[in-house]
């Protein structure tokens, strides 16, 4: 008992691990993923770039990080929500919830949330309830056309007016019942990232096509991750800001595979929500 409770306790104190993260390749073949709309896994483009890379553990540092600066913040937060599988409730209770926090974190006067995603690393589970896999590819969710877009799409009466001042698209991604024990989300310190990294990939879904950027490899990334999350702690982070004064605009993310996690796991699963916030 002692040697498994060690087991599942010493990677929240280990103090930085080496794993493989997916990265793309700019060599001309078309970046794409093809939204499967959940159930089955999305179809995707490109040439994978695996890389070794070191991740470095957030959680002794968890108060350094600000969001205009490394463009994430880690956060308690305790939510209301006993069953995130229940649609209604995730509208009724989580939304109010994180318009709040994103509020609050962010400094935004306005948040309007407008989707969420439900993931697992269980392919019974994602085929059963119709939700997505995980993602083990390096990217950035919006793009320098697609962030505004996503206000014109959303707000179309507001926004041309709404363009006219600073917005952001900042997303919230939590653990959703057992703590983290595979595929946890890493994350890039937006300070090295480069915007000579940034390749446009083109998100299909049925009714339009979008952007996000894929990720090419850059020596100077620095990346973290907070292992063992729970479902009272959440990722805050910036993937889009139309302000250009030096703050983050991006934040490259990525599930990985991760080489501290136990034998027989338990999959990962995870919700995270996105929201467009004015100032």
């Amino acid at each position: 008992m002692d040697q498994v409770l060690e087991r599942q306790s010493a990677p929240e104190t280990v103090p930085e691990i080496e794993a493989t993260l997916n990265y793309l390749v700019n060599d001309g073949v078309k970046i794409f993923t093809e939204a499967s709309g959940g159930g089955a896994p999305d179809k995707r483009g490109g040439t994978t770039d695996p890389r070794r890379v070191v991740i470095r553990n957030g959680r002794p540092h968890a108060g350094e990080f600000v969001l205009d600066r490394g463009g994430f913040r880690f956060v308690r937060h305790d939510t209301r929500v006993s069953d995130f599988f229940d649609e209604d409730e995730i509208r009724r209770v989580y939304y109010p919830e994180m318009e709040a926090l994103v509020k609050a974190e962010s400094g935004a006067s306005r948040v309007v949330i407008f989707d969420h995603t439900l993931r697992t690393a269980d392919d019974a589970v994602r085929e059963a309830r119709k939700i997505r896999e995980v993602v083990p590819r390096v990217h950035n969710d919006y793009t320098e056309w697609s962030g505004p877009q996503r206000v014109r799409d959303l707000l179309p009466d507001e926004a041309e007016a709404l363009l006219q001042r600073r917005f952001a698209i900042i997303q919230v991604w939590r653990p959703i019942r057992l703590p983290v024990e595979s595929f946890p989300l890493g994350i890039c310190d937006a300070r090295t990232l480069s915007t000579d990294d940034l390749v446009i990939s083109e998100r299909r879904y049925p009714n339009r096509v979008g952007q996000t950027y894929a990720i090419t490899y850059n020596p100077q990334h620095k990346w973290l991750w907070f292992p063992r999350m729970r479902r009272e702690e959440a990722i805050v982070f910036k993937v889009y800001d139309s302000e250009k004064d030096g703050r983050a605009r991006w934040t490259a993310h990525t599930a990985f595979d991760d080489p501290t996690s136990p034998p027989h796991a338990r999959p990962r699963e995870s919700i995270e929500i996105r929201t467009l916030a004015f100032f």
